[in-house]
């Protein structure tokens, strides 16, 4: 059986966003995946970035794209729908 092995490099780290009780770390960076070009890239880490959690990656239009929709979001809006 084969498996798939990803490769990555983390070009800039850009910001933390939460830390977890556990030391893993939701984070937004620019990386390259599998000698690729850098996108952006926001995903749990563990301490030593020996693993890859879930996480989400976007190229800079759709990252900006998606900050413009969340600046229109009202600032209560986890409020409006129960979120934490």
């Amino acid at each position: 059986m084969s498996y798939f092995r990803m490769s990555f490099e983390i070009v800039k780290e850009i910001a933390v966003l939460k830390e977890g009780k556990n030391g893993w770390r939701r984070e937004l960076n620019l990386i390259s995946w599998n000698g690729g070009d850098p996108k952006y890239d926001i995903r749990w880490w563990p301490p030593k970035k020996t693993d890859i959690g879930k996480g989400a990656t976007f190229t800079a239009e759709e990252l900006f794209t998606l900050g413009e929709v969340i600046l229109t979001l009202p600032k209560d809006l986890h409020v409006q729908h129960q979120l934490s």
